[in-house]
């Protein structure tokens, strides 16, 4: 008769030889398993008996399952929510092509609405979604870009700048 030590560090047994050989076959215990055999005193590898020695140097052992840590069990993964993403991306491309020219704004609009989908759905399934930081950060890209296009609309300099005047402006400065 044997007692092991189990992957759960849970005590078992006392089971016989029969049914500690059934568990070898069955991926359940291998030579790292801790054992104590009837009349022994020390807890041993049970791979150290010579009465399982033969049987476990011909299987494979199987690798221990890996167990989440306590304080994680129960909590969801939360997933990025797409629409942040594209928000995001869409802002920075508001603002980078609408400071080459006015051609930002539909990336402006559309990122307006890819940020307010994005964060309607966090804010509906908070423990479903995360990327409000990625949300927030791409509108505030495009009411910045759409801005500076109303800015640059109203200041006379939007679609018609003479880019041989560029070079003059710029020496003057």
């Amino acid at each position: 008769m044997y007692k092991i030590i189990g992957a759960d560090g849970r005590e078992y047994g006392p089971v016989s030889a029969e049914q500690l050989r059934q568990w070898v076959g069955e991926g359940r215990a291998d030579a790292s398993t801790r054992v104590l055999a009837e009349g022994l005193t020390d807890w041993q590898p049970l791979g150290s008996l010579p009465e399982f020695a033969v049987l476990l140097s011909t299987s494979t052992p199987l690798p221990a399952p890996v167990r989440a840590p306590d304080f994680l069990a129960g909590v969801p993964v939360r997933k990025t929510n797409n629409y942040a993403i594209f928000a995001l991306i869409l802002g920075i491309l508001s603002v980078t092509v609408g400071l080459c020219c006015c051609a930002g704004l539909p990336f402006s609009i559309l990122g307006l609405v890819f940020s307010i989908v994005a964060l309607a759905d966090i804010n509906e399934s908070p423990r479903v979604y995360s990327g409000r930081g990625m949300a927030i950060a791409g509108l505030i890209l495009c009411i910045v870009s759409l801005l500076l296009a109303l800015a640059f609309f109203l200041s006379g300099r939007s679609g018609e700048t003479d880019w041989n005047e560029v070079p003059r402006r710029i020496r003057k400065l």
